[in-house]
């Protein structure tokens, strides 16, 4: 069963960045959103690069642990372009797409958006434990 909120956000560090919501569409596309706040703001009053790989990382993780059988996955690569920035109470999304699942990897890729832009562009692979 999928949770409209990952648990995740809810510890350690993560718990600082709180209500990113994630919804498996097919078995081998995922969506997550979060809404642009002060906090995650940096000097320039644009969503910190911090944030965007974070909530990449995180929305991609979580993909990555529903295709592995709800397994522990880890990230051993990331690879993030950020494209233009974020904006304060955007809502950006992420399309999650698993490339490929192996016994041991799941490969994935990930476009970041608000409603006008692509803000990130993000591939990975996680390790199955």
């Amino acid at each position: 069963m999928i949770k409209k909120s990952m648990d995740e956000t809810k510890k350690g560090f993560m718990q600082n960045i709180g209500d990113l919501s994630f919804r498996k569409i097919d078995e081998s596309n995922f969506q997550f959103s979060i809404k642009v706040t002060e906090k995650f703001l940096n000097t320039g009053d644009i969503a910190h690069g911090g944030f965007i790989s974070t909530i990449a990382d995180t929305g991609m993780g979580n993909a990555a642990h529903i295709m592995a059988g709800n397994k522990r996955c880890v990230t051993i690569n990331l690879d993030l372009k950020f494209i233009s920035a974020g904006r304060l109470n955007e809502t950006l999304t992420g399309e999650v797409k698993i490339l490929k699942k192996t016994k041991s990897l799941v490969f994935i890729s990930c476009e970041i958006s608000s409603s006008n832009n692509i803000i990130a562009i993000a591939s990975g692979t996680w390790k199955i434990l």
